[in-house]
């Protein structure tokens, strides 16, 4: 007898040789520009400056220096917002032009990939309601979350290959007076720090060469469209997404593997809201204990809302039922602002994180009572009156 996944690539090779555009292969610019021809939509195009970068079959993938449009994402604005302020402190640091907007909306990837209570006209329109949004503004989108990066990337697929969606979503933009617009790239905010890592490390004051760190690659990167996502030969002989570790070992980190390195962080959005428990026991037993056992890491490192938080807060009840826990975990963009001297709690503000910090704080130099006497004193202006909110100048005291 056959096995099933024999059966199931023949059925896919059967595929692809009726509409080889299917194929995993095939390029999607070819397929993108060829309906900007045809008149389907408008293609916001890559600024200048652009870095190229390798994808997982050999393309190559534009992602922009500047002129950038963040897409945040809600778990980091609710949970992990050091996570989006560090990526907005490394581009003032680099001198790089963005726009933080105002007018985005959220990408309803929850409906998406947890409930099932949307339809695939509705959750198309929210994605390039937002594209349409960026190109008037003249910025460029990058994605902060993992999961809005993944589920665009369906979206773009999908709207390739059916027409009748096509016009569905046009249909609905038109009655918010917006043009349908397809980004040249789908680009993911970790793959602008992979593409300036180097620019990151130049401005590098924190020694980190005495640091282990894991990482934990995010399913919604580098699964969803695997394809688009950045590999390179030099990471892993190219079997794995380069994504974060290249960024580690251009700061001087000693990057460690384990071998669940390919497992979900256990959050996984559905499980995550109908079985939390299973969610914070496989959080903890597939990842954190093996890493700790395999590998003995001071930090472990990823770029996810729902990975740094699944990971980071699943510690806490664990730690209750004595198991081998107590874990740092960070965003690359967190690490990296660390690495070029930004403040761990005015800029990181990493007091939201529940695993403890001062640790690995400490053994990198830092003296996490001074640092925290500094960011209580800038609570307690904004306590007084004195100022509305923190300016960058007083996250850069």
């Amino acid at each position: 007898m056959i096995p099933h996944q024999a059966i199931m690539n023949k059925a896919k090779d059967r595929k692809f040789e009726r509409n080889p555009d299917l194929a995993p292969n095939a390029d999607y610019h070819d397929l993108v520009d060829q309906l900007e021809k045809d008149g389907e939509w408008e293609v916001q195009r890559v600024p200048e400056p652009y870095i190229e970068v390798q994808t997982k079959f050999g393309r190559k993938k534009k992602i922009p220096l500047q002129t950038t449009w963040h897409h945040k994402s809600c778990g980091q604005c609710g949970h992990i917002p050091g996570y989006s302020t560090s990526v907005f402190w490394i581009n003032r640091q680099l001198g790089l032009d963005y726009h933080d907007p105002t007018d985005q909306t959220s990408c309803t990837a929850w409906n998406y990939y947890a409930s099932a209570t949307s339809n695939a006209a509705a959750q198309s329109a929210v994605a390039m309601r937002n594209f349409a949004a960026a190109d008037e503004s003249g910025y460029f989108p990058i994605i902060h979350c993992g999961t809005s990066f993944g589920h665009y990337k369906e979206t773009r697929q999908q709207l390739i290959h059916s027409e009748k969606l096509r016009h569905q979503v046009r249909d609905v933009l038109k009655m918010m007076g917006k043009k349908l617009v397809m980004p040249e790239e789908v680009v993911h905010y970790s793959e602008w720090i992979h593409a300036v890592r180097d620019k990151i490390a130049e401005r590098q004051v924190i020694d980190m060469s005495k640091i282990r760190a894991t990482i934990h690659p995010a399913c919604h990167y580098h699964k969803l469209v695997g394809e688009d996502a950045i590999f390179a030969p030099e990471i892993y002989g190219g079997q794995r997404t380069a994504i974060i570790t290249a960024t580690l070992i251009a700061l001087g980190i000693d990057v460690k593997d384990y071998s669940t390195w390919f497992d979900c962080c256990g959050f996984g959005f559905r499980h995550i809201l109908v079985s939390r428990d299973f969610s914070r026991s496989f959080a903890v037993q597939r990842k954190i204990e093996v890493m700790k056992e395999e590998a003995d890491p001071d930090i472990l490192i990823t770029h996810d809302t729902g990975c740094v938080t699944t990971l980071d807060q699943s510690q806490f009840a664990a730690k209750a039922h004595d198991r081998n826990v107590g874990l740092p975990v960070m965003s690359d963009s967190q690490l990296a602002a660390l690495a070029m001297g930004a403040h761990p709690y005015k800029v990181l503000q990493l007091h939201w994180h529940s695993t403890d910090m001062k640790p690995f704080l400490q053994k990198i130099g830092i003296d996490t009572d001074k640092a925290w006497a500094e960011f209580e004193e800038a609570v307690a202006k904004l306590r007084s009156g004195e100022k509305q909110y923190l300016t960058w100048e007083d996250c850069d005291e």
